[in-house]
């Protein structure tokens, strides 16, 4: 399943993607005889009810797609597509978590994940402008598979973590690089409103496979810039859940960025900094492309 938020009459509403057209979950689960979600349908409400029993809302759309005409709300094409989650409790990025990418940083191995945290005010949508070339001269880009929270976890060992994730969406950790190493806190680089693009959708791990064999790559202007496997990964995405999991409780709707490899723009000679007209493409393999341009 793949599930999306859109817009309409000036709230988020989460909607699944079934070919080109998108249902509204909460009138396909209202029309199947389920509970609904309230009046706010968003995804994270969504995981909070569903979060265990996410093959009930998939069936659910099917059963809307095949006997309620009007629980269809538009297309993928018209209807204009926030972030997955819009309204996230936690936002964490792991830093420094491909091998390659350590090595261009020229650091040591990390012991332990290097966790930071972002805002819900930075997220965009998937074809959303980037506008922060006001804040920086420094824009630079990084391609991530992040993992989206589906139950509640706390304390949980490596070998379950995986039973709390709803599924994977592409995030792109648009940096501001001079603000970031302002100080010894990379918070201020990190977290500028409206600077992180992440969907285009939801992807349940039914759909996507084994998320730590997946092919990544990012594009600016149509040149690769970027690309791996997440099985390149330092921590893996259980290992991540499990580390995080020890200190802070985990929540539907929680997100986890899972790190970027090489090729950050800070890190070529001369750097490759994002400026107004640029665009930017994060694409993963069974998961989906982010395309957004800088203004």
């Amino acid at each position: 399943m793949r599930l999306v938020s859109y817009r309409s009459d000036d709230a988020w509403r989460v909607g699944a993607v079934l070919g080109e057209a998108v249902y509204d979950v909460d009138a396909a689960l209202i029309g199947s005889g389920r509970p609904g979600l309230g009046p706010q349908a968003t995804t994270r409400r969504l995981l909070r009810a569903y979060g265990h029993a996410l093959d009930d809302v998939a069936a659910a759309v099917r059963h809307a797609a095949a006997e309620l005409p009007a629980a269809r709300a538009g297309t993928v094409r018209d209807l204009p597509l926030g972030p997955p989650v819009t309204d996230p409790e936690k936002v964490l990025c792991i830093g420094l978590n491909y091998h390659d990418h350590v090595a261009e940083t020229g650091r040591a191995l990390p012991a332990h994940p290097d966790v930071f945290a972002k805002f819900a005010s930075t997220l965009i949508g998937p074809h959303d402008e980037i506008r922060c070339t006001e804040v920086t001269d420094n824009l630079d880009f990084e391609g991530e598979l992040a993992v989206v929270i589906g139950r509640t976890g706390r304390d949980v060992p490596p070998q379950a973590a995986l039973d709390l994730v709803a599924g994977v969406m592409v995030l792109n950790d648009i940096t501001a690089r001079d603000l970031q190493y302002h100080g010894t806190q990379w918070l201020a680089g990190k977290a500028v409103d409206g600077s992180t693009p992440c969907g285009p959708a939801l992807v349940t791990l039914d759909e996507v496979g084994d998320p730590q064999n997946l092919e990544l790559a990012t594009r600016v202007n149509g040149v690769r810039v970027q690309g791996s496997n997440t099985k390149h990964m330092i921590f893996s995405i259980a290992d991540l859940i499990s580390y995080v999991s020890r200190f802070l409780a985990l929540s539907p709707g929680d997100i986890i960025s899972t790190g970027t490899p090489e090729g950050i723009g800070s890190k070529r000679n001369p750097p490759v900094w994002l400026g107004p007209g640029d665009t930017v493409e994060v694409e993963i393999e069974r998961v989906g492309t982010l395309r957004n341009v800088v203004r």
